[in-house]
């Protein structure tokens, strides 16, 4: 009966696109498929006494405190208009160059994504301040709002990224099962430091294709995004260092204390959050309302990703006890190909499903279901996860459903068109897939870094 375990999957999907809410979708499906099935013997309801053992743990994960510790490091920035004055100081810096308002737009993004790990409030952010300036001095449509969209995404591969919280527990939990299917009762641990470490390069080498990207376009078409009218402005280094002051600092303090062994990503997320707090205190921006709007968003947020979490813990135990778990992993093993054909698959499906459900929800659904099945094969957890991170944050991007694209059509002028919007982002997800055939093609690029730092 294990043929039910897929039939789940397929109706838990269509609940999804039916705009059902995922965590009590997930949950109440996965209960009555469980009791449906448990009439006709194909399921032991025994399974379900490891639900309260696996909630608690979720209670004690502390690799799962950092989630609203850096949603609150994200809102918090958010609020106290650093994006604007870095947006306006580079502008004003490159601006009197050809694409020189499209390179602030991508290391505004890097800087944001290395800051918040937010990619809505990048995005957003970005398309209010950015967009309506670059159309105003000539910029082709469809470059700026590419632009816009890839370095706003940023935010799902650089650290601290939420997705990287996420899916950093999701593997790390992923490995232990591989290896105990292996025989190996003692497994290496995998943390979301790792995962953290791992992604960095590759969100790094991002950034400089984009740029690279960038560059050739302004090569090619100068008219396509021409200087600034007004040309470039006079800009004093005491203006760009304090423009730059407030992220590079939570850079330091986040990312600093982690690849330095000084702090685990949970108590850098708490750093952060502080360090946002403080920064935005000395910039007068930090009202009593401006922090109690931060925290109801962080608070409706953080509720949202731990109901879903709850819910896919349903989901997992009752995929496993249809025996959904041990038919992927068959069909894995059995497919042409290998072990390169087993990843490309579960990449494809991955992508796939990026156009039209969320990443927390394929974080949840699909990875705990592949992962077990792709690791026991003998990949690496870090390197598979940067592969999975950077999947994700192509599906981002992709027209008709990237949810980068939904962010910038909700704040773009209306001269803007749906069309140049869509058309503006392939080249962007072309890079991006080019960025996961070189982590595929050279595994060290995600490997590397975690192999030298030791993290907690």
């Amino acid at each position: 009966m294990e043929w039910l375990a897929i039939v789940l999957l397929l109706c838990v999907i269509l609940a999804l696109l039916a705009g059902y809410p995922v965590a009590f979708t997930l949950a109440g499906l996965s209960l009555l498929f469980a009791g449906a099935a448990s009439l006709v013997g194909a399921f032991d309801l025994s399974y379900l006494e490891a639900l309260p053992s696996r909630l608690f743990g979720i209670m004690n994960n502390s690799n799962l405190i950092a989630v609203p510790l850096f949603i609150l490091m994200g809102v918090v920035l958010e609020k106290s208009r650093i994006a604007a004055e870095l947006l306006e100081t580079l502008g004003q810096l490159f601006g009197g160059r050809s694409g020189g308002l499209a390179y602030s737009v991508v290391v505004v993004g890097a800087l944001l994504a290395a800051s918040t790990g937010i990619v809505g409030a990048s995005v957003v952010t970005m398309g209010l301040l950015a967009l309506p300036v670059m159309l105003r001095n000539g910029y082709d449509p469809r470059l700026a709002s590419g632009t816009i969209c890839a370095s706003g995404t940023l935010g799902q591969i650089i650290p601290p990224s939420i997705i990287l919280v996420l899916l950093g527990d999701v593997m790390s939990s992923a490995h232990q099962q591989a290896q105990l299917r292996l025989g190996n009762y003692a497994p290496e641990a995998v943390s979301v430091g790792d995962l953290f470490l791992g992604a960095l390069l590759p969100g790094l080498l991002l950034v400089v294709l984009y740029l690279a990207y960038i560059a050739w376009r302004a090569w090619r078409a100068p008219a396509s995004m021409p200087p600034m009218a007004s040309g470039g402005v006079a800009v004093s280094w005491w203006k760009v260092l304090r423009a730059l002051l407030a992220p590079l600092s939570l850079i330091l303090a986040v990312l600093g204390s982690i690849l330095a062994g000084m702090a685990t990503p949970s108590e850098a997320a708490a750093v952060g959050a502080v360090g946002a707090m403080l920064l935005a205190g000395l910039r007068r921006e930090l009202s009593l309302v401006r922090l109690g709007e931060a925290t109801r968003a962080t608070l409706q947020s953080s509720a949202m990703v731990f109901m879903i979490l709850i819910g896919a813990s349903v989901f997992s135990l009752v995929f496993r006890g249809l025996g959904g778990d041990a038919l992927v992993h068959g069909w894995l093993e059995a497919l042409p190909g290998g072990y390169w054909g087993a990843l490309a698959i579960v990449m494809l499906v991955m992508f796939l499903l990026g156009f039209i459900i969320d990443f927390i929800e394929i974080t949840y659904i699909v990875v705990p279901i592949a992962a077990p099945a792709l690791l026991a094969l003998g990949m690496d957890p870090i390197w598979l996860g940067v592969l999975i991170a950077l999947n994700l944050q192509t599906s981002f991007l992709t027209p008709p459903f990237g949810f980068a694209l939904f962010f910038l059509r909700g704040v773009a002028p209306a001269e803007l068109r749906t069309r140049d919007l869509y058309r503006g982002a392939w080249p962007f997800v072309a890079i991006q897939l080019l960025m996961v055939a070189m982590v595929a093609a050279w595994p060290a690029l995600a490997t590397w870094l975690p192999s030298v730092v030791l993290v907690d």
